[in-house]
Parts: C-alpha cells; structure tokens; sequence
C-alpha cells in the first residue's frame, strides 16, 4: 500500500514518523484502554497538568475517568522485573482540561517509557531518542536540560526552611532573579546560600563552565552525585553531536515529588510552546509503590496543527472534463491520479474550485 504524504497533516506525519523511529530501537506498542479506575488519577492529581478529570460510573458501579494521562495508566498496568526493562512506545489520545481553558480536549500524544532497572545506557538512549523525534519534526529544534536530584540536592545545602525552598523554586522555575534577592532579604539567607542558587539563573557559554559552575557550589555527596549524573548526560550528548541544539535551562524543573533526575523540554520553530516534555520519575514510581525506575517522554502531536498550511494555492491539480464517455473519463483520471496527482471529474468546470489545469477528454484521452 502506497501512501500520499499529501493527505497527511503534520501530526499525522509525525505520528507515522515517531512510531517507526521507536519501533526501530526495539520499543514495543503498548495500547490502552480509553478509560481507568478514576482512584489512579485521583491519588495522583498533582501529577496531572490538570486537576479536572471526565468521570463516570460504569454498570458494575465502579467510578472511572476518561484517561487524562498516559504514563500513570503505564505505570499501573506493569510490573516491577528485577535485571529487566521494559521499554515501550504509545500512540494515544487523552482528555484534558488545558491550562486557561473552559472545556475538555481530546489531546494526541505520541511518546515512550522506560521502567526497570535504568542506567546510565537507557537515559543515553532516551535523551537521543528525544533529539531524533525533534529532528523528524523539524531540523530548526532546541533541547533544554536540567536535573531536578542536582536541583533538589543544593536547595537541601543552602539549609532553607521548607517555605523558603517553595519560593526560591517558584523563583528558579519563573527565571526571576530579583525575586530571589527579595526572598534572601526576608529569610535573611547567607551570602554564600545565594551563591549556591544563583548557578541556576545563569546562561552558560558551554557545558564545562555549567559543571564548572555547580562544582564550586556541590559540597554534600549526594549534590556530587547528582552533578556526577548531570555531567555523565552532558558528555553523552556531545558525543553524539547535539551540543549545539542543547541549553541547560533549571526553570523546566518539574514537580519534584515526582521526577528525581535528568528532565528535558523540546520546542521547534514555529511553535511557541514546547512540543516534547519528559525525564527521570523515580519518585512517582515510588509513590505507586514500585520499586523500579523510569525515564520517558511525550510529543504533543495536537501541537503540530500550527504547522499545516491551509492556505493551498489549489484546491485540486486536475479538473477533468468527462464528456459523454464516463468510463473513459475515469479510466483518464485513475492513469493521471497514479503519480498522486489529485484530478477531479466533473461535466463542467465547477465554480469556485482552483486548479492547476484543466483537461478534457478527447478520442484519444486526456487532453488540454
């Protein structure tokens, strides 16, 4: 089966573009059900980029929701396999209430998970699976790095009190610096606190002088430890030539309850908001009661829509007059329709419709 691209939207595109890349990498698809017990969503709502969720009462009595997110329904469908990954790809609609928004959407996601027994070898593979979905979409791309352990680590170093953390976050994630000079005032934090934090509002010519920088600032283990892990994701993508589409970038920093090393963001030209969004969620693992670790991501397929031109120059290629001989008629457009030209019959020329050329058919067949 041969398939026009031209009938394809950007999404569709993409979507047939994704699933090949993981299929490729020896991802298996996993299908879900539209719907789950409302209680897994319900547990986890902070998890969700919205509180609201579709809910409804099956016949056997049981309160269920409308699937407002994918990796939840992953997570609680599979099973922790001690010296075992497993690594999938999903293709799925959800149902969401966006943020600003007054009504549900039906929302397109492609993307993958890794759970198991990660190592430094599934993060690689999943950061450069990230970069190529971002390359299939389009060469003008950008990915942005953080880790929230290193993140989570520092803020635990500069002593703060628990509100004091929630607002120096809420500073780091809104990139305000003056701000955070506000917050050190009131919480009378040390000049060498504010040291600590201000690596994360800093632009960085390079990625040595980022973990230059997070060095000379790391001084309890576990800081060295989760810049140890940083650094390891750095060096990796540089090895593979994505430097240049790299920035670290600490205000993508997600819930940290949840997500506990490397998290990504990645946008394309064209499109304001980001298109691609994932990391390291350990901590949600632990929260379902799992002991394995996890690394995925997803594509906002729904996204692309900007994308699409809408405004054809035309409506169709041919105009083909039919005449009297209809099946010769037909017979002309199935041979002209074989190189994907679009040719549409008609007994006269129709108002409105823009064309390429237009052909009628003669003795011989089509002809101008």
């Amino acid at each position: 089966m041969q398939i026009d691209p031209k009938v394809l939207k950007a999404d569709e595109q993409a979507a047939y573009a994704l699933r090949s890349l993981y299929r490729r990498f020896g991802y298996c698809q996993y299908n879900m059900s539209k719907f789950e017990e409302y209680s897994l969503y319900a547990r986890n709502k902070d998890f969700l980029v919205s509180d609201a969720i579709i809910s409804f009462t099956d016949t056997h009595g049981r309160l269920m929701a409308l699937k407002p997110d994918v990796t939840l329904s992953i997570i609680n469908n599979s099973k922790d396999a001690p010296g075992h990954v497993h690594k999938m790809y999903y293709d799925e609609n959800v149902y969401r209430l966006p943020k600003g928004a007054h009504s549900f959407k039906e929302i397109k996601q492609t993307g993958l998970e890794c759970i198991g027994d990660i190592t430094a070898l599934e993060v690689g593979e999943v950061i450069m699976l990230a970069h190529r979905s971002l390359e299939s979409i389009s060469p003008d791309y950008i990915f942005e790095i953080s880790h929230v352990g290193l993140l989570d680590a520092l803020l635990a170093e500069s002593v703060l009190s628990h509100s004091a953390q929630k607002k120096v976050l809420s500073c780091i994630i809104s990139k305000n610096s003056d701000e955070l000079e506000f917050i050190c005032s009131e919480e009378r934090i040390s000049g060498q606190a504010r040291d600590k934090l201000g690596v994360f509002f800093r632009n960085y010519a390079s990625f040595d002088d980022a973990v230059s920088a997070f060095s000379k600032v790391c001084t309890s283990e576990e800081a060295v430890h989760m810049l140890g892990e940083f650094r390891q994701a750095l060096d990796f993508i540089t090895a593979m030539g994505f430097a240049g589409k790299t920035r670290i970038n600490f205000s993508l920093t997600n819930n940290m309850n949840y997500y506990s090393g490397i998290a990504f963001r990645g946008y394309i030209q064209g499109i304001p908001s980001g298109i691609l969004s994932g990391g390291q969620y350990d901590n949600l693992m632990k929260r379902m009661g799992r002991k394995s670790r996890a690394i995925g991501f997803a594509v906002y397929l729904d996204a692309l829509k900007r994308l699409d031109n809408d405004d054809k120059e035309y409506d169709v290629d041919v105009i083909l007059l039919a005449g009297d001989d209809v099946a010769a008629a037909v017979k002309a457009a199935e041979t002209l329709s074989f190189d994907n030209t679009s040719v549409r019959i008609c007994s006269e020329i129709p108002q409105g419709v823009r064309c390429r050329q237009i052909l009628s058919i003669a003795g011989k067949g089509a002809e101008k």
